[in-house]
């Protein structure tokens, strides 16, 4: 089984997320590739069992200015068959606006025919104990609707 994991940061906040997230499917066997959401192609998407992408939320619920042509060539993507998650930080600081990126993604991933593993996950700021924890249950989430599908 492989996984991408896109990620978008400023503050390395959600490299962290990312990395979590990561080392998490390397712990459960599955072939993974890191990759920085400006320097990755939404069709690389079609090549995995599982994407997740992790965006971080910024100036009243904007998505990252580097992943809006990744944004808007997901929807234009065939994803049948491949699980996909997305989990990213932000900061509740923001109220309601806090993290809004995921769901925006998850609602770019809906369009692609690819099945949802998890739902969403916010963290505030960096991952702490209680956040890996989170983020080890998503990708587990994500793993066992993967082995679901074959």
């Amino acid at each position: 089984m492989n996984a991408q994991v896109v990620y978008a940061t400023i503050t390395g906040n959600n490299e962290q997320v990312a990395d979590v997230i990561v080392d998490a499917l390397v712990a459960a066997n599955v072939s993974v590739k890191k990759t920085e959401i400006s320097q990755t192609e939404a069709d690389e998407l079609e090549n995995v069992d599982i994407a997740i992408v992790v965006p971080y939320t910024y100036d009243k619920g904007s998505l990252p200015d580097e992943g809006l042509d990744f944004f808007e060539d997901l929807a234009h993507d065939d994803l049948t068959g491949v699980v996909y998650g997305v989990a990213g930080s932000g900061d509740t600081y923001y109220l309601s606006d806090f993290g809004l990126a995921v769901p925006k993604f998850e609602a770019q991933f809906a369009k692609t025919s690819g099945i949802k593993g998890s739902e969403g996950v916010k963290i505030n700021l960096s991952p702490d104990a209680d956040d890996v924890v989170t983020l080890s249950k998503f990708v587990s989430d994500l793993i066992q609707v993967a082995n679901a599908r074959h």
